[in-house]
C-alpha cells in the first residue's frame, strides 16, 4: 500500500454518515465548488471520457448526493438514462430539484439506496459510478461486490475519489489544507464543524492508488486502472466486468 506513511489519523466511523450529509445538504454544492476551487466539476466531467464506447448506456450512480455526477454524465450522448441512489434524503431532495430544473425527469431519477446493499436487479446497469462516496460506505468490499453484481457482462465501474499526491511537497501542502484550512471554512459555511474534520480523516485513512485497485480486482473486476488527477489529489478508478 502506498499511503502507509501518511496514516496519522484514526479512521472515523461511517455509521449514520447520511445524517451528517443531511445536515450540510443546503450548502453541499457551494462548498464542493469553493473548497475544491472548482476542480470537482472538472473531475466529474472527466468521468465521461471513461464511459464504455457504446450507445444506449444506462448508469447507476451510488452515493449520488445532489446528483451532480449524473447531471454531468447525461450530457454525454451515449448515456440514455440514469438512476441515482443515496441514503441522505435531504441531499436527494436537492438533486431532484436540479433534475427537474433541467427538464430531465424522463431520463434521470433518484431513489433511496445503500451502496452496500443496492436495491437493483443483477446485471441491470451498463455503468456503475460513485463519486467521493466509496470512502464513506460502511463496508468497501461489499460495495464493490454489489457494483459488480448489478453490472451487465461487459459493464464498467467508474469510481472518483480523493487520493494523496506522490510528490512530497505537494502532499504536505495538500494535507495542511485538508487538516487546517478546509475544516475551518467548511464549518463556518455549513454550520457543521464535524463534517469537514470527518472529510480529511477519511481521505487520509482510505486506500488509494494500487491499494484500491487491488480491492477492485478482488471483487472480480478486470483491466483495473487508476488515473490520478490534478497532481494526484483525486483519482478515477476503472474496472470492467467479464
Amino acid at each position: 500500500m502506498n499511503n502507509d506513511s501518511v496514516k496519522k489519523e484514526e479512521a472515523p466511523s461511517r455509521h449514520e454518515v447520511s445524517k451528517m450529509f443531511d445536515k450540510i445538504a443546503h450548502r453541499y454544492d457551494l462548498l464542493n465548488r469553493s473548497l475544491s476551487f472548482g476542480q470537482d466539476v472538472v473531475w466529474r466531467k472527466r468521468m465521461k471520457r471513461h464511459l464504455p464506447d457504446q450507445e444506449g448506456l444506462r448508469v447507476l450512480d451510488l452515493a449520488t448526493g445532489t446528483a451532480d455526477q449524473l447531471l454531468y454524465l447525461i450530457d454525454d450522448e451515449r448515456v440514455v438514462s440514469g438512476i441515482g441512489m443515496d441514503l441522505a434524503e435531504k441531499m436527494l431532495e436537492i438533486g431532484r430539484e436540479k433534475i427537474a430544473a433541467r427538464g430531465l425527469d424522463g431520463k434521470l431519477r433518484l431513489e433511496t439506496g445503500d451502496a452496500v446493499s443496492i436495491p437493483a436487479d443483477d446485471e441491470s446497469a451498463d455503468v456503475a459510478t460513485i463519486s467521493f462516496g466509496i470512502r464513506n460506505v460502511v463496508a468497501v468490499t461489499e460495495a464493490l461486490d454489489e457494483m459488480y453484481r448489478v453490472l451487465k457482462p461487459g459493464g464498467r465501474a467508474l469510481i472518483l475519489e480523493f487520493s494523496l499526491p506522490r510528490n512530497v511537497v505537494m502532499r504536505k501542502l495538500y494535507l495542511f489544507y485538508f487538516r487546517h484550512i478546509l475544516p475551518r471554512i467548511g464549518s463556518l459555511v455549513s454550520g457543521d464543524a464535524y463534517a469537514y474534520r470527518y472529510l480529511n480523516k477519511t481521505v487520509e485513512t482510505f486506500p488509494y492508488g494500487e491499494a484500491f485497485c487491488e480491492l477492485m480486482r478482488a471483487a472480480g473486476f478486470r483491466d483495473v486502472k487508476a488515473r490520478p488527477l490534478t497532481f494526484g489529489i483525486a483519482s478515477i478508478y476503472q474496472g470492467d466486468k467479464e
